[in-house]
Order: structure tokens, then sequence, then C-alpha cells
């Protein structure tokens, strides 16, 4: 059977899930179906709103499933009888009902080269962690997290400057490449897998609105690692008069901190603020309420809110 020609059904939530089912889509693969978690409110306002898969399954015109909890309601994939399950963050364990439903069985595209870095948040991690490389696995879906045969891995490097939102563009275009490129020889066996390493393995957690939280009495580089894997969710941020001031971008200053958590500077250059060893250099930021801003921009609209001396 050719790869376009199997019925698969898709689960997927987020938008990095969205951006390879639209790219499937629109390389015309036999999506017959989007499984993905319930709409939630979002927003000051709480406006529900549909998933970022279920946005491009509709666009589609690709039906939609939205079990609240797939463990117990899983009866309407028997009457859709796909070939194949094809998942990539969808955000809840799939029960074995499920997997052994398809004929060629449940494939799963994860964010790192596992073993390292099962869990909710591999991209992130590679990047709190400054690696130098990741990429993306395509292995065999069982009940435990990320824990079947390895089929296919490909991987790339990981720039200063890629943070979590370019870094989930790469991971998402690597991920439609490997299975673009290896479907085939699965469904036709010539690619059985292999078990992962027992002894390799290493877990990431689900990431918490406080793990954004920055500590200028830690190193410069964790400082700007965690403002790169936290840029658009859940945000990095440190508290300044009583305030939550965002921050999506930074750089670091190769000069001696002085006293650590010490505003330094305040220009249209950058807040500059002192850490255990460097100097951190802050280029884009938010106050409550406001919008994200360069550093020049957010200067001239707040000249007299950092001073200079302040401990934060």
């Amino acid at each position: 059977m050719n790869k376009k020609e199997i019925k698969i059904l898709y689960f997927g939530t987020p938008k990095i899930s969205a951006d390879v089912l639209e790219k499937l889509l629109s390389e015309d693969f036999n999506i017959i179906g989007l499984v993905a978690q319930e709409d939630k409110p979002i927003g000051r306002k709480q406006i529900i709103t549909n998933v970022p898969t279920k946005a491009i399954a509709k666009k589609y015109g690709i039906p939609v499933f939205q079990p609240h909890r797939i463990k117990n309601d899983y009866l309407f994939i028997r009457d859709l009888n796909p070939d194949l399950i094809l998942t990539m963050a969808y955000g809840q364990i799939v029960p074995k009902e499920v997997l052994d439903t398809p004929k060629f069985g449940c494939l799963n595209l994860h964010g790192s080269l596992l073993p390292k870095y099962r869990g909710a948040s591999p991209i992130q991690t590679a990047l709190l962690n400054g690696d130098s490389e990741t990429g993306v696995t395509l292995m065999q879906m069982v009940e435990k997290m990320d824990a079947g045969r390895i089929y296919t891995q490909k991987s790339f490097k990981i720039c200063d400057s890629d943070n979590y939102d370019s870094l989930q563009i790469k991971i998402s275009q690597c991920a439609y490449e490997l299975f673009n490129d290896s479907i085939q020889e699965i469904i036709d066996g010539n690619n059985k897998g292999i078990e992962q390493n027992e002894n390799e393995i290493t877990f990431t957690k689900k990431i918490l609105s406080s793990d954004g939280e920055i500590s200028f009495s830690d190193t410069s580089k964790n400082i700007f690692n965690k403002i790169r894997a936290f840029t658009s969710n859940p945000g990095a941020y440190f508290v300044y008069k009583n305030e939550k001031i965002k921050v999506s971008e930074a750089k670091i200053i190769d000069l001696k901190a002085g006293k650590r958590r010490e505003i330094l500077d305040f220009s249209k250059d950058g807040l500059k603020i002192g850490t255990s060893n460097y100097v951190i250099c802050i280029t884009k930021l938010q106050r409550p309420g406001k919008k994200m801003l360069n550093i020049s921009d957010f200067y001239n609209g707040n000249k007299n809110f950092f001073e200079i001396g302040d401990i934060i």
C-alpha cells in the first residue's frame, strides 16, 4: 500500500502539532480525522478557543474528536477504522484498546533524540540545559510514556539565537520530513525498530508558570537559557516594584558582574543586571497589561522605572 493511501487518524493538540498536521494535509496524506484535547478558555476574557490542531482540521474539512478522557471514550475510533494512528503532542496517555486498533499500529513523533528527554517538555529542557543538538524520534506508541521501539531519528543543531518559538518551527519541519521519509518502509515491514537503551533514559517534567521566574543570583548562562526556553509559554519573568516583568530576549555581556542582582544600567541599549558571574542585558520586556517591547521603545515610555543600584 502506498503511504498516501493509508488512512491516518492524527492525535495532537498544540501549535507544533498543528504545523505537522497542516504539512501532512497539504502534501495529500489521507488524514481521516483529528483527536485533540478539549478547547480551553484563552486570554483575560477567558474566551473558549479552538486548540491549534482543531483550527487546521476545520480549515481542511477534517472531522474532529475531543474526548475528555481518551481512556474512557474511544469507541468512535473503531468506527473510523484507521490503518494507522500518528501522534504528536496529544497530551494524554493512549490506552491499549486504541493502540491495538490500527493494522499498521500507532506511531509517535517526539521532539527529542530518545531515550533522552522523555515526557512533556523536551524542547524547553534542551534549551534550559544549553544543548547544542536536538531532533525528532519516530517511535512505536506503547502504554508507557515515550517508551516504545525507535524506528528512526533525525537531528539538527541548536543555535545560540534559537528560542522555544524558533526551535518549535524546526522540530515540526523535522517531524514531517522524518515521517514522510520513513513511513513507507515501516508499513511495508522493512523497518522493525529497535528497543530504547534503558541506561540512557532521562525524563522531563511538566512546565509550571512558576518555573519561569528568573533569579539574578543564578549564572548569566542559566538565565539566558531560561529566557530562551520560556519565550512564549509560560514566559520568563522577574518581579520589580511589585510588578511581574516578562522577558523574551536577552544577551550575555562578558563583564564581571560585581554585585549580583544589582541594576547596573538602564538605557536604550538594554537593562543590565549583575548575576553570579557576568552581566545579563535584557533587550525585550513587558510590564503587566502592556505589549512586549524592544528595549528602545520600552525605555522611551518608562525612563524612570528601573533605578540604577536597585537590587532585584
